[in-house]
């Protein structure tokens, strides 16, 4: 009996769909739990492997751009030789790079196995877009597509909770390393499942009609954009250890040549009638450009501030990982309840569901801003943070499900597909650069003024404050950026607007 949901019930959807939908979101799960969940050990794996500043910043950095830039190759890897095997190796991948790096023995290693694992993830991850694509019916896909944003928020907003409870309970040499042994489970979990219950290429090609042309990989496409981005993150990132020499400022400039000669490339490489690593048609829609910069900035802005709590909590103000888990317990909370409701919000507010999340968001992360700012460091409490933390999370989950559909819905149907690959790129490239940026921020301006508990604390809460206006900054922009997308959002696969009218 055929897989195909294209039937005379269009809207009944196969068990099966469901059951492979799960073993997807359970891989994603980790790999965005990994973009957050390290936060609350980065003090701890300072002083076990005696870590500079600048490893902290690449621990989580290296990660989020070795996860960004694998994405779109791995979706027309998967696209060409089936997305299941592509899922299993990456997912195996990942795991086997999550045990190395509980493994690691020194700050090196530990940054190599953490690209590694980046790399990993974002092989397998394109594959749970291209499932639901293929195993959900046009009518359903909004709604797979908002369980699996939900899964984004919620898995990124729970990283540093789950991480301070496992430092809590296995001391914190252990706990640090423990932070990635927990992947283990959870991926050889998912390797089983896989091979059981997701389709082969063979059983989706039945249902699906491929188009005859070049779906050859970009090679240098992707070369460039990937010595473009690095050498804008290495300045970024150990520009601020070392003092700012002149070759970070070199670098920095050798950066935006080459993603200019990116841009160049893949204009040249469309008009010779190839497959370009990003199609520069869709940068013809000035409402797409600004929806990639959107995700850009507000992922910057959005997973920053973890890595900013965690520093403050736990160096600054000397409390333990569970402690420093604990603080983002109301964004974690915010996440889960206004996800499970945005899909509901979508279809009643259109676009003023973005607005309406980024706005909260830049309210939330501003207040968290200003506490910081005019609070005495021995009167910071979970108390103060409580509020504006939640007030973050109830915007985040709004933002973080229907975000991608608004953006998608700025260029042509038979373009879908690139533009996701570019919308969540875009999203793991602003998390690394949000935290380039944030970490050169929050220890650029730390200053201890003399011995003693209370001037460290004094120092590094005004470094937060310091860090936290720059990520209320990516909010405020992103907020603006909102306006650029469309009013409504048309079903994933669906008719537009207008033809659905004229039905």
């Amino acid at each position: 009996m055929s897989r195909s949901t294209d039937t005379a019930h269009p809207t009944e959807i196969p068990r099966s769909a469901w059951q492979a939908l799960i073993v997807l979101l359970l891989g994603m799960f980790i790999a965005l739990l990994d973009t957050t969940i390290v936060n609350v050990a980065l003090p701890t794996i300072r002083v076990s492997l005696d870590a500079s500043e600048a490893t902290l910043s690449w621990i989580i950095s290296g990660y989020a751009l070795a996860f960004g830039l694998a994405l779109i190759t791995a979706g027309r890897v998967g696209d060409r030789v089936g997305h299941k095997w592509v899922f299993f190796t990456g997912l195996a991948l990942f795991t086997a790079a999550s045990l190395a790096c509980g493994l690691a023995t020194n700050d090196l290693s530990l940054v190599i196995a953490r690209v590694v694992q980046g790399l990993a993830g974002g092989i397998f991850v394109p594959a749970v877009t291209a499932y639901i694509q293929l195993l959900f019916p046009p009518q359903a896909r909004g709604k797979a597509f908002a369980i699996m944003g939900a899964v984004i928020g919620v898995s990124s907003a729970l990283g540093p909770i789950i991480g301070g409870v496992i430092i809590e309970l296995l001391g914190e040499e252990s706990g640090w390393r423990g932070v990635f042994f927990v992947n283990l489970p959870i991926g050889i979990l998912g390797l089983v499942l896989a091979a059981k219950f997701l389709p082969s290429k063979a059983e989706t090609d039945r249902n699906t009609s491929s188009s005859p042309g070049d779906q050859g990989i970009d090679w240098i496409g992707l070369v460039l954009i990937t010595a473009g981005l690095v050498a804008l993150l290495v300045p970024l990132i150990e520009g601020q250890d070392l003092g700012w020499p002149t070759w970070t400022y070199a670098t920095l400039a050798v950066g935006a040549l080459l993603i200019a000669a990116f841009g160049a490339w893949e204009v040249f490489h469309s008009k010779r009638g190839h497959t370009p690593l990003v199609p520069p048609r869709l940068f013809t829609r000035p409402a797409f450009t600004g929806g990639t910069i959107l995700a850009l900035v507000y992922f910057a802005a959005f997973t920053s501030i973890f890595f900013t709590i965690s520093i403050l909590w736990q160096t600054g103000l000397g409390n333990s990982a569970l402690q420093a888990g604990l603080v983002s317990l109301p964004f974690a909370v915010g996440s889960i309840v206004s996800s499970a409701q945005s899909n509901r919000l979508t279809l009643a507010l259109g676009r003023n569901v973005l607005v309406l999340g980024a706005g909260l968001v830049t309210v939330g992360l501003g207040w968290l801003w200003l506490t910081l700012l005019f609070t005495d460091s021995s009167d910071l409490t979970l108390w103060k943070t409580l509020p504006p933390l939640l007030v973050a999370g109830l915007g985040n989950g709004c933002f973080i499900a229907p975000n991608a559909q608004f953006i998608v819905a700025t260029v042509e149907r038979e373009d879908a597909g690139s533009a996701s690959g570019v919308i969540s790129t875009m999203q793991r490239v602003g998390s690394a650069v949000g935290i380039a940026v944030i970490g050169s921020v929050l220890f650029g301006s730390l200053t201890v003024a003399g011995p003693g508990p209370k001037a460290v604390a004094d120092g590094f809460t005004h470094a937060a404050a310091q860090a936290m206006g720059v990520s209320t900054a990516f909010a405020s922009l992103a907020f603006l950026l909102v306006f650029a997308l469309p009013r409504k959002v048309q079903s994933y696969g669906g008719p537009p607007a207008k033809a659905k009218q004229a039905a």
